[in-house]
C-alpha cells in the first residue's frame, strides 16, 4: 500500500511527495525499501496508490532489475478511500487466475531489518495463512506510545512466535498505554496482515459487503488495459475500477475486517520495526545536511531546511523548511521534540482554513 498522505511529516511530505516517497537512507526512499522487500519475498508485487503518485512509483521501481520490475502490477486509485478498499482491489485482482494463494500487506513507511528475520516471521505468517486465519504482526512495546493501536493476545496461547488475538485497541490515551506496555499481552499493531485470497474475499463478503461487492465485480483486465512505463507495468484502464471506488465505503482495514474475524493469529515480530509516522522518528534515521545550518548554543535542534537557517539559544526544536523552490509554496514548521504528533492537527487546521494549496 502506497497511497498514504503522509500528514504528519509536514512540509516535507505534501500531496506533491508523499511520505514514502521520501529518503530513507541515501539511495533509497522509504517506498524503495518496502518494495524491496516485497520483491524478496512474493513471486509477484501490486502496488495500490494513488493516481497522481504513480510517477514516484515508476521513478522508485525503474531503479530494480528488469527480472524484478516483470512482477511488479501498479493500480492507481483516483480517490484515497483508505486501506481496507485498497486491500480488497489488490485481493479482487489476485483470485483473477483461479488459485488460492497467499497474499503479505505491507505498508510503504516503515523501517525493517534485518531482511532474513523478517522473512523468517513471514513464513510463520504464511503457515498460519494457508490453515485459514488472518495473521497480524504485532511489535513489543519499547514504550507507552498513544499513536499506534494495540493488539491483545490470549496468555499462554503461543505456539512458533505465533499467538491467539484477543482484541484490537484503539490507539490509547498515556494512562492507558502505559498500562498496555507494561503487559505481556499487548502489542503495537503493525498495518502489516497475512492472508489467503480466498480466505479474505469470504472475510470481505461476511463483514465488509459494502466495501469489496464493487470489486468483486470487475472483469479481468484485457492486456489492452495494461501500459509500461521505465518496464514497470501499470493497470492504466480497468473497465469499472473507478467506478468500483466512488461506490465502496471508505474504512481502514482494522475497522473493516480485523477486528471482527475470529479467525486471527499474531506474530510476535523478531525483526527491529521503526513506523516513521511523526518529525520525532524520522529524525532518528535522517540524515542531516549541516551546510546551511548555523546555531550558537543550539546543538540539541534538528533542522531539515533547503534554505540557510541559524538558531540561537534554543533547545529541543525542529525546524523544518521549504523554502518554496521550482514553484512550490514556501513553507516552515517549528515544533519541539516530543509534540510532534501534533502537526496532523496543523495539517487538518489548514485543511479547514482553505489554504489546501499549501498540502
Amino acid at each position: 500500500m502506497a497511497g498514504g498522505s503522509g500528514t504528519r511529516l509536514w512540509p516535507a511530505s505534501s500531496s506533491r511527495l508523499p511520505k514514502q516517497f521520501l529518503p530513507a537512507t541515501e539511495k533509497m526512499s522509504f517506498f524503495s525499501l518496502a518494495l524491496e522487500r516485497a520483491l524478496a519475498l512474493a513471486e509477484n508485487v501490486i502496488i495500490i496508490t494513488g493516481k497522481a503518485q504513480i510517477p514516484h512509483v515508476i521513478k522508485d521501481a525503474s531503479k530494480f532489475t528488469a527480472a524484478e520490475k516483470k512482477r511488479i502490477i501498479v493500480i492507481g486509485e483516483h480517490v484515497a478511500k483508505n486501506t481496507a478498499p485498497a486491500v480488497a482491489c489488490a485481493a479482487a485482482y489476485s483470485l483473477f487466475n483461479g488459485t488460492n494463494r497467499n497474499m503479505l500487506v505491507l505498508t510503504s513507511d516503515h523501517i525493517i531489518k534485518p531482511i532474513e528475520t523478517f522473512k523468517a516471521d513471514a513464513a510463520l505468517a504464511a503457515a498460519a495463512a494457508s490453515e485459514g486465519k488472518l495473521v497480524v504482526f504485532g511489535i513489543k512495546p519499547a514504550h507507552p506510545e498513544t499513536g499506534y493501536g494495540y493488539i491483545e493476545t490470549i496468555p499462554d496461547n503461543k505456539k512458533n512466535n505465533v499467538l491467539t488475538v484477543a482484541a484490537f485497541h484503539e490507539k490509547p490515551n498515556l494512562q492507558t498505554a502505559k498500562k498496555y506496555a507494561a503487559s505481556k499481552h499487548f502489542f503495537w499493531n503493525s498495518g502489516m496482515f497475512a492472508f489467503s485470497n480466498n480466505f479474505i474475499a469470504e472475510q470481505f463478503r461476511t463483514h465488509a459487503p459494502d466495501v469489496y461487492q464493487y470489486f468483486e465485480k470487475l472483469k479481468q483486465p484485457k492486456p489492452s488495459d495494461f501500459t509500461v512505463s521505465k518496464g514497470v507495468k501499470i493497470l492504466s484502464s480497468w473497465k469499472g475500477l473507478e467506478s468500483a471506488y466512488n461506490k465502496t465505503k471508505s474504512i481502514s482495514f482494522d475497522y473493516a475486517i480485523a477486528e471482527k474475524c475470529s479467525k486471527t493469529a499474531m506474530i510476535s515480530v523478531s525483526f527491529d520495526w521503526i513506523d516513521i509516522g511523526n518529525w520525532d522518528e524520522y529524525i532518528k534515521i535522517c540524515e542531516k545536511n549541516d551546510s546551511q545550518i548555523f546555531n550558537i548554543e543550539s546543538d540539541t535542534c534538528f533542522v531539515d531546511s533547503d534554505i540557510p537557517v541559524a538558531l540561537a539559544g534554543v533547545d529541543n526544536l525542529i525546524v523544518v523548511i521549504r523554502g518554496g523552490k521550482n514553484g512550490e509554496p514556501a513553507l516552515a514548521l517549528i515544533t519541539k521534540k516530543g509534540q510532534t504528533q501534533k502537526v496532523r492537527d496543523i495539517v487538518e487546521k489548514i485543511k479547514n482554513s482553505n489554504n489546501k494549496e499549501l498540502l
